[in-house]
This record gives C-alpha cells, structure tokens and sequence, in this order.
C-alpha cells in the first residue's frame, strides 16, 4: 500500500464519515501506515533472528575424517547442549575425502556438514552452499578478516581468498615441529633450533648417535610434504605460495626458492635421515612409533598436542620450523579445519548454526583447544582458554601467536587443486624418497599436473 493511496482512503472516509467516525478510521489507518513501515523495513534488511536448529528433531548428515576425534568430540557437545540434533557421522581418509567429495555432494541429501579437503572446484561446480547470509546474521564479521580469507572463494572458482565465504574453520590449525624430549636431552639439544642450519647439526647429530633423525609418513597421502612445504617457508616468503595455492593469475610453485627447498629435502632424504620405509609408513602408523619413542623430530600439526598432553604428558614438545637466517621470518602451514555445507544440504541453518557455536560457545572453544589443540578461532575479543603451562598445548599456541606477528600463515599446498595432493605430491615425493626423482624434478613435475587441471 503506497502513501499515495492512504492519502486517497482519507479523503473519501472525509466525505462519508462524521469527525467521530473519521478520527476513528485515522488511528486505524496509522496502525496500518506503522505496520506496513516495520515490514518495508525488515525487507530492506534490518536485522532478523540468525538460523536456529529450531526445537523439531534434526539429524545433521555429517562427514569427517578418519581418526581424528574433535568433530565428533564437538558434535555430543552439542548434541548434549541441544538434544533435538543427532549427528549421523560417517568418516573417511583424507584422500578418499579428495576423490568423494564432488560425487557426494552432487546427490540429492547431500552431507550437511562435510570435511573439505579443496574447495575451489566445488565452488565452480556450484556444490557448496554460500555462506555470506549466514556471515551476516551470525555477526562473523566481528571475526578476524584474514582468519577467514581462506575460506573465500571468487565466483567460478578461483581465485581462492577474495568473494563469498563458503566455508568455516572448525579451528585453525597450524604445523610446525614435535620432538622427543629424551632423545633431544641424548643428543645435547637444549633449546629449539633458531636457524636452518641449526636444525640441519641437529639432525646430523641425532644421526651420528643411531638416533632416526625424522620420524615420518609418506603412504597413502605424501606425509613429506610437511617438511617440504616448512622448508619453503625458510626459503622464500609465504606470500607466493599463497599465490599459487588461491590460483591467482601467472602463480607458479616453480621459483627458485621453492626448487632449492625440493632439493633441501632431496639431501635430508639421502643422508638417511627419515625411515627407510617411509613409503610404507601411514599417517597412525607414524604416530605410534613416534610416540614409541622412534625419532628424534616429527613434522605435523597442533592438532596432535592435546593427544600427546593425554597419552604422553612431559615427554614430547613443539617448535616452529626456523627460519633461513636468525631473527627471520617464521612462516608455517596455517589454515583452517575446513568444514562445508553442501547446495543440496536438507538443515542448512541447523549446520550453519553448528558452525557458529564451534567459534563462540565457551565449552566448545575449550574442546577446541583440549582435544584439538588447536585456536579456535572466532571473535577478536573472545579469548582463547587457559591450559596449563609447560604443556604442548602451551607451546603450539605460543607459537601461533609468533606466526601471527610474523605474517608467516600459508595454507597447504595440497590445497591447491581438488586433485593436486593425489595425482602430484603423492606420487612425486614417493618418488623422491625412492631415489627415482630430484627436487627439481619435483617442483617442474607439481607445477606441469596443476596447470592441466586448470586448464580443464
């Protein structure tokens, strides 16, 4: 109803009516003007209640990655806080999360909640839904920008880290190096090394001692990737690498601080210092002979810590990859714990509200931080829970905070492509491990695999 005609209602109540009558008709046309106001207003986009769960029954179609208990940790918590939600949860490998993931989120009752290993290709194939609705209601943009860029994906498909959300981080983790404090205590290790080249005495020392220098996978899914991308950190800037993962134009893994990275590892591999099975060795499989006591470092992610400060209190500690040169820039894989929402999802809000309580309920960011290990993210001005100090807890968060200042984050550059991790790093740093291939063979191998799959 436009001004217009309410001014023509008036006139002819005028006519017809006596005063009474009139001012009657007046108060009742107000309410109407008022009414028709406050919904004109909520159309043009003041404020409305965010998505709920609601209180009817909900089952969240969930999918997570094997051997990792923090979503399924969060999701009784939740379940606990809202007993209407049940999560119905099935978990996979990461890799097979890379090749499944397109093929399950096509079909109709695609997961409400699902890991993300990529998301580029998932945006172009419009798999994902779009979250920038939910950012509003949720008030997200009280969270730091930059702990959400990567999470941002331009219409298309790429480049990654600028457009519309797609995703949430469950937490934000970050990978740096574990070590075995006996071992280190065996070989006159009294303090992280501060230098490239401190670390390459160390590890030469540890060597020398029949101590194995570095315990790590490489079965599977290319566990030496960690150290490799670490090593590109000490080398050159994270900045280019950022480039080449988001697919921003003329980016290339094929620099010369990334080739001499390659070849750094390519030494570490020839001087025997990781296990001779690596090829063989899974991701579990590593874990529990390092926390056996085999290997004096172990490249991985906080989201270890709380396991070792349950399982092996006091006996392990974590250290950032150093830097080339002492006082340098720090620079780790850094990203978040990508989780989804599927296009074709039947309880998105309900899973968009899930994603929100993971950032901002106190008991959830405390899971966060004890099982995972991990920041959890969230509001500049929520504060991360307390753990107790002396823990590797204590020590990966710390060292969050020096990547931080440093503006040292990269994400993983198996990130870069939906298949980039399988069809290239995997097979290439297997390779390397088996005397079959060179560092710079490596880098000139990955950089040829992604520009066919971008020009798909």
């Amino acid at each position: 109803m436009s001004a217009g005609n309410i001014g023509d209602q008036e006139y002819r109540y005028i006519r017809m009516f006596h005063l009474e009558e009139v001012q009657k008709n007046m108060r009742s046309l107000k309410s109407i003007s008022l009414f028709a106001g406050l919904a004109a207003a909520a159309m043009c986009g003041t404020a409305q209640a965010a998505a709920t769960c609601g209180t009817e029954p909900v089952a969240l179609n969930a999918y997570f990655e094997t051997g990792f208990p923090l979503p399924s940790t969060l999701a009784a918590e939740f379940t606990r806080q809202f007993p209407n939600v049940t999560f119905d949860i099935k978990e996979d490998q990461f890799a097979n999360l890379m090749e499944n993931t397109p093929r399950l989120l096509v079909e109709d009752g695609a997961p409400d909640l699902i890991r993300l290993p990529s998301m580029s290709d998932l945006v172009a194939n419009n798999l994902l839904a779009n979250l920038d609705g939910y950012f509003t209601d949720f008030g997200w943009d009280k969270f730091p920008a930059g702990q959400l860029v990567q999470l941002r994906v331009e219409e298309g498909g790429r480049p990654r880290g600028n457009g519309s959300l797609y995703a949430m981080g469950l937490n934000y983790s970050m990978t740096g190096v574990f070590y075995n404090k006996e071992l280190a205590a065996q070989i006159g290790m009294t303090e992280p090394p501060k230098t490239l080249a401190e670390l390459d005495a160390l590890l030469a020392k540890a060597k020398e001692a029949g101590v194995l220098p570095i315990m790590q996978w490489n079965k599977g899914t290319g566990g030496l990737a960690f150290p490799l991308q670490d090593l590109m950190g000490a080398y050159g800037p994270p900045e280019p690498i950022n480039d080449w993962i988001f697919q921003k134009d003329g980016a290339t893994i094929n620099t010369e601080a990334n080739v001499a990275a390659a070849e750094h590892l390519e030494g570490w591999v020839k001087a025997g210092y990781f296990p001779s099975d690596a090829n063989a060795i899974e991701y579990f499989q590593m874990m529990s002979r390092f926390m056996g006591g085999e290997g004096l470092l172990m490249f991985n992610g906080d989201w270890e810590s709380g396991n070792f400060d349950t399982n092996a209190a006091g006996k392990f500690g974590f250290f950032l990859m150093p830097p080339g040169e002492e006082g340098g820039r720090h620079a780790a894989m850094s990203a978040p714990l990508t989780f989804g929402i599927g296009a074709k999802a039947a309880n998105k809000d309900c899973a968009a509200f899930f994603l929100n309580w993971v950032a901002t309920n106190e008991e959830a960011r405390k899971i966060n931080v004890t099982v995972g290990g991990s920041n959890p993210g969230g509001p500049a001005d929520m504060p991360i829970p307390e753990v107790a100090p002396g823990t590797v807890t204590a020590d990966s968060l710390a060292a969050g905070g020096v990547v931080a200042s440093d503006n040292g984050a990269m994400d993983f550059i198996a990130n870069a492509t939906g298949a980039i991790f399988s069809a290239a790093w995997t097979p290439e740093l297997q390779k390397l491990v088996g005397g079959v291939q060179t560092g710079q063979g490596l880098i000139e191998a990955v950089q040829a695999q992604y520009e066919r799959e971008l020009s798909r």
